[in-house]
């Protein structure tokens, strides 16, 4: 399938390495390795694609090793400050930060539907915090951070607001984008118009005049979290990813959807892996 599609897109085809190994560091170098392999068979060169990890501490522990390889990793799944930390340490080429929990899109009451996405949305802090994170420690390290591709959106005015945040790309289905589509244009209301792109995305960012504020209060932050998890001092590599465990843990909102997220994941690689064993069966 990607060789087929390679030529539609820009930029990298991306596959996720299996979600049910995700706190398995040698099954996330194999299964990634095994892409790798078969993408170098298909004629398809490494800067064409990435491999998706999960943002468990002992999956990204196999991201230092396969950027070794040539091989660029995607640290998914990701529901939180420390996470993303973690991926920077991994060397990860991108990161996709999660605006809607994954039940949401199937149980709206679990959907924060507000007027405007950019500000009220509870994800919009963290989605903040992050780009503020990155920013200094490129400043301060000269190091490529993660590029910010944000994900699970369930309207365009989410989309809108993920741009308006600052992200860098983002993955859009099918409904969202038929609803884009519909939308009009109009430049004097688009915050990028007209401006030039840095030769780094994390050079010169700064947070946008009118969000200022929004990431100084984090709606999902629980009363009794430490703001010490969320560190560029922590190791959250060291010991098999053992101080980004605990930071997980210690944060309800991004244990619980870490695991729903692995849980859907697994779910839908069984179904397929069941109907292609069917379709082995048939031929």
């Amino acid at each position: 399938m990607c060789k087929n599609n390679i030529g539609n897109i820009k930029g990298r085809t991306l596959l996720q390495v299996y979600p049910n190994e995700a706190y398995d560091t040698q099954a996330v170098l194999d299964s990634a390795r095994a892409y790798a392999k078969e993408f170098e068979r298909a004629g398809i060169p490494q800067d064409r694609y990435c491999i998706k990890i999960p943002s468990t501490g002992p999956a990204l522990n196999a991201c230092p090793t396969l950027k070794k390889e040539g091989i660029a990793t995607l640290g998914t799944a990701l529901f939180g400050l420390p996470q993303a930390i973690a991926c920077s340490q991994a060397g990860c080429l991108y990161i996709s930060l999660y605006f809607n929990e994954v039940k949401a899109h199937d149980d709206l009451k679990l959907w924060p539907n507000v007027e405007d996405p950019a500000t009220q949305h509870t994800m919009s802090a963290r989605t903040l915090q992050i780009l503020e994170t990155y920013a200094p420690l490129y400043k301060e390290t000269g190091k490529d951070q993660p590029l910010l591709k944000q994900a699970s959106f369930i309207t365009a005015k989410e989309a809108m607001a993920a741009g308006e945040h600052g992200c860098h790309s983002a993955t859009i289905s099918p409904q969202v984008w038929d609803e884009l589509s519909k939308l009009t244009y109009d430049g004097s209301k688009q915050p990028g118009e007209g401006k030039p792109k840095p030769s780094n995305v994390y050079a010169g960012y700064k947070t946008p005049a009118r969000l200022a504020e929004v990431s100084k209060v984090d709606p999902h932050a629980a009363a009794e979290i430490d703001a010490k998890i969320a560190s560029t001092d922590i190791k959250y590599l060291a010991n098999d990813g053992e101080e980004l465990q605990k930071a997980i843990k210690a944060d309800p909102v991004t244990s619980q959807r870490l695991d729903d997220a692995l849980e859907l994941f697994t779910s839908g690689l069984l179904e397929s892996k069941a109907k292609i064993e069917e379709w082995f069966e048939q031929v």
